[in-house]
Order: C-alpha cells, then structure tokens, then sequence
C-alpha cells in the first residue's frame, strides 16, 4: 500500500462491513423471511450499512474533490470510478432477465427506453422517478445529488461550510417531511424527468468542461439542481432524503475538524444535530437504530484511524462496489446464504480486477492527458477552496 491508501485504510475497513450488512439484509429476506422479520423490527441492518456508506462518502469525497482541484478531474474520476462497473452489472441484469432468472422491475416496460436509459446511466433514476434496473441502485442517486451539491459550494469557494450546510439540510428536513410526504416529481412525468435528467448531464459536462464565470454558474446551478431533486424526487419523502444529504455532509464536517478548517465542537455540534433529526424521519422502529450504530462505528474507526486493519477486511472494502451492486443478481440464482458470499466474493474480486481497476487506470490517463488543455472560456483553472 501507499502511504496516502495505508492512511485511508480505516475507509475500507468500513465499506467492507457495510456492503455485506446490505447482502446480509438482502439475503436475510430471501432465505429466513420470518427470523429477519424480527431482526428488522429491532435494527434495520441494511440502513445500517448503508448510513455507513454515506458517512464515508462525506468524509472522502469533497477531500478528492479539492486534492484535485479541478472539476474535470474530479467528474472524470467519477465516471470512471462508477459507471464501467455499474454498466457492466445493468448489462448481467438484462442478459439474466433475459434467460429468465432475474425479475426486472416491472415499470421498465412502461417508460421510454431512452428516459429509462437517461435516469440509470446518470445514476438520478431514484430522483428523476424512473425504476432502477438494479434496486441498490437507489443510493447512487443521493450520492449524485451530494457530488452536485459539494461541486457546487467548491466552485464558490464555500466548501468549507459544510457543517453549517449539514444542520441547515437537517433542521430543514423535518418541516420538508410534513410538507412533502411523497415525490412532487414521479409517476409518469416522463418528459419533466427527461428535461431534469439532460440539465443534469449538461450542468456536468458545463462545468468540467468551462472556465471562469461559466463554470461556477453551471456548477451552482448543478447544486440547486441536486437540492430541488432530493427534495422534490425522493421516493422515500424530502425527509429521509435531506437527512442522507445531510448525513453525507456531517461526515465532511468530520473531515474538516480532522484537517483543522472547523473546531471539533462545531463538527460534533452538526454531527448530533443530524441525528437528532434523522432517527425519527422514518416510521419503523429499525430504523433509528440503525442510524445511531452507524454513526456510532464511523466514530469508532474514525478513532481508530492511526491502527492498522486486517487485510482481508481492507480488501473487502476495496471490493464493496461490486459486492453491492452484483449481490442482488446473485440472489436470484443461489439457493443459500454461505453459497451466496462463497460465489459474490470471488466474482467481485474478478470484476473489481478486470473492469474497476482498469477503467480507473484508464481515466487516470486521460485526465492526465487533458492537463494541458485549455478549458474553454480560458486558462486551465485550480480553484482554491474558500
């Protein structure tokens, strides 16, 4: 490992648990119905993991984001880290529905092809009202919502706010939950969700791609477009989707506390303000606990950041993306748990080594390549965070 990945260690070791408690919630209704019934009731394990992911992808996104400094960079990066392998997992979901074996949902069938498309690839599916080819993937598009929004206070120097951005999205929730029980945006708004959809890909592309005065605008408009979508897209109601917002910018706060930019009380002080307003923004009783124990083992590997981590348990961090997107698919052919993991664990090493790695290599290189360029409208531009 390399320095910078040894000290990231403790991320993985987090993703790791996190994506097999996911599996296991899968899993668990598949196979023991009534016994996971009564986990369930008591802590939602998949939440659980899931909440875990979130916190990770606060702490480390927006550091990638301003260690690049460059907004093409860091769209690049994205793409090349998400989609190969996302495509890749939506093409086995229709090869297998095709030979039978997986259900596809059953809403694909009745929406445009080219807005099915348009919502999965942009990863905004879950906002923009479209089915999921692949259900998991409904966390994907609070995690392109939150690329928006942290893009978008980067490019005006105000990343550093994030603790204040994660209290005001927490404190907001409650009263957006009474508010706007369901999704404005859904149903058959096939044509607002395409006009949604296409702004998102062109405030993206604007903004990796401009400089200067173009590219803020687009990239604030890019965050006022991922705002409005959780509040007005999310299936799962504007509360539970402003406080997974939130919670993804409670564990930046966390993150600039460690770097010095915020004092610890004022990360803590946002870190509880979202809890406090997250327990109670679903209606199950598995579900507030789920949210606590998993900003309660983020803090604890948080704390133990500086110790090393079993490699095994790094490795399956590495693999998490694929050990979370293929499970689903797996599910439909295995007819047990432990020959369930006895195949995922292998096949996401495989994918993880022969289409995540090289795509990140790949994008690597070209973001290198394109250095150099000019963006259009000026000079290669490295903005600084405020």
């Amino acid at each position: 490992m390399s320095p910078t990945s040894s000290r990231l260690a403790w991320l993985d070791a987090l993703r790791g648990p996190a994506a097999l408690a996911v599996v296991l919630h899968h899993s668990g209704w598949t196979f023991l119905p009534g016994v996971w019934a009564e986990v369930d009731r008591r802590i939602d394990v998949g939440t659980w993991g899931v909440f875990v992911f979130f916190l990770v992808s606060g702490y480390i996104i927006p550091a990638s984001l301003e260690r690049r400094g460059d907004l093409r960079a860091f769209w690049a990066g994205r793409a090349f880290r998400l989609l190969p392998l996302l495509l890749t997992a939506v093409g086995l979901a229709f090869l297998l529905a095709y030979g039978g074996v997986f259900d596809l949902h059953p809403g694909l069938g009745l929406r445009p092809a080219p807005l099915v498309a348009l919502g999965n690839v942009t990863m905004l599916q879950e906002l923009l009202g479209v089915p999921a080819v692949i259900d998991v993937m409904w966390t994907l598009s609070y995690e392109m919502a939150f690329y928006l929004l942290a893009v978008g206070l980067f490019a005006v120097r105000q990343a550093h706010r994030s603790a204040g951005v994660a209290v005001v999205l927490a404190l907001s929730s409650v009263p957006a939950g009474f508010l706007l029980p369901r999704a404005v945006i859904g149903g058959r708004a096939d044509l607002v969700a395409a006009v949604l959809g296409v702004a998102a890909v062109v405030v993206v592309v604007v903004s990796a791609r401009a400089g200067g005065r173009v590219r803020t605008v687009a990239a604030v408009t890019g965050g006022l477009l991922g705002l409005a979508l959780v509040v007005l897209g999310s299936r799962i109601g504007a509360w539970q989707g402003l406080i997974i917002l939130a919670t993804m910018f409670a564990g930046t706060a966390v993150y600039r506390a460690e770097q010095g930019t915020i004092r610890w009380r004022t990360a803590v002080a946002a870190v509880l303000t979202v809890l406090a307003c997250g327990v109670f923004a679903k209606d199950d009783p598995g579900w507030g606990p789920a949210v606590l124990l998993a900003a309660g083992f983020f803090a604890t590997a948080f704390a133990l950041r500086r110790r090393s981590f079993p490699r095994w348990l790094a490795h399956l961090g590495v693999i998490s993306f694929s050990l979370y997107l293929l499970h689903p698919l797996l599910l439909r052919v295995s007819p047990n748990l432990p020959l369930l993991l006895l195949v995922l664990v292998p096949l996401s090493h495989l994918t993880h080594r022969l289409v995540e790695l090289p795509a990140q290599r790949l994008g690597r290189r070209l973001v290198r390549r394109s250095a150099a360029e000019p963006t259009l409208g000026g000079s290669h531009d490295r903005s600084a965070v405020g």
